[in-house]
């Protein structure tokens, strides 16, 4: 009989190079809230996957950015902090966009790992062959300490063998595994109400609403065959409630709607949702308010 492989392996970069649409690629479900909008992965979010003997519990992260408020402050530390204690680093890195100082900001804080680290060259299917050669040129010149660079598209499916062959060959026989098989994640159902109704959001409103909303949720009763949810969408100031309510309660009547219908077929139950809209002004500025909206360093 086979040996039990089971480990952790982290995904970084910098916003939008692809982190959560890897991981839910992989996976073959939706884990992690997947949005054209930057930061929108806010907590350090684990997906599993298992298969025979081999269980990888993939640690996505928030993107790593310039920081600007407490909220910022404590996305970057998370992601930094879910590099340490796994097993393999990925560092994810488009194809089509150029190495920037956040990208090298990453590089420093990875120098000290002692863990390999594996930088994915992603959107592979954006650029010509030529330029994603003389991208992997341009990245072997600047990350000299890591030996493994692996081209993919997770759209496209390209590279994807290669990189869950390297995957596995960096994951340890345990003997175990950390989840049962029937798990794909291990965030509480708490947490996914609440990314549902954010990822709702953020793919139905303009740019200025995304980094100022927060979701809190105030009750939260579960039955065999009901899911009652009230929930409060938090923005920082007045101008912004409307955009969210809309003309005549559109835009949270379709909030409401998708969130709903999404719950229902994660949940596979009923879901009553009622939604409101409330301000705290500058919310992310203030470490208390942020670990009241869910972003804590106790979720690490």
């Amino acid at each position: 009989m086979d040996k039990i492989k089971s480990g952790f392996v982290s995904l970084v970069g910098r916003p939008n190079t692809g982190k959560s649409t890897l991981m839910n690629t992989i996976l073959g479900k939706d884990i992690s809230i997947v949005t054209d909008k930057a930061q929108t992965t806010r907590n350090k979010i684990n997906g599993i996957y298992n298969k025979d003997n081999l269980q990888i519990v993939f640690v996505d992260t928030p993107g790593v950015h310039n920081v600007k408020n407490e909220l910022d402050r404590f996305m970057n530390r998370t992601a930094l902090q879910a590099t340490k204690g796994t097993d393999l680093i990925l560092f994810l890195a488009p194809a089509n966009e150029h190495i920037g100082k956040n990208d090298l900001f990453i590089l420093q804080n990875l120098k000290d790992r002692e863990i390999e680290i594996v930088l994915l060259i992603t959107k592979i299917d954006t650029v010509s062959k030529a330029e994603l050669d003389a991208k992997i040129a341009e990245w072997k010149g600047v990350a000299k300490d890591i030996k493994k660079i692996i081209p993919i598209s997770a759209v496209a499916g390209a590279g994807l063998n290669e990189l869950m062959a390297e995957i596995a060959a960096n994951i340890p026989e345990t003997g175990y595994k950390f989840y049962p098989d029937e798990m794909s994640s291990d965030q509480p159902e708490r947490f996914i109400v609440r990314e549902i109704i954010r990822e709702q959001i953020l793919n139905l409103t303009s740019e200025e609403v995304p980094h100022s909303v927060a979701i809190l949720i105030d009750e939260f009763k579960e039955t065999k065959t009901l899911l009652r949810v009230t929930a409060s969408i938090v923005m920082e100031r007045e101008s912004q409630k409307g955009i969210i309510i809309g003309a005549k309660g559109a835009m949270i009547k379709t909030i409401g709607i998708k969130a709903r219908e999404k719950m229902e077929s994660i949940f596979g139950s009923k879901v009553f949702l009622e939604l409101f809209v409330r301000t705290n002004k500058n919310w992310r500025q203030s470490a208390s308010l942020i670990k009241r909206m869910g972003y804590d360093k106790d979720t690490y």
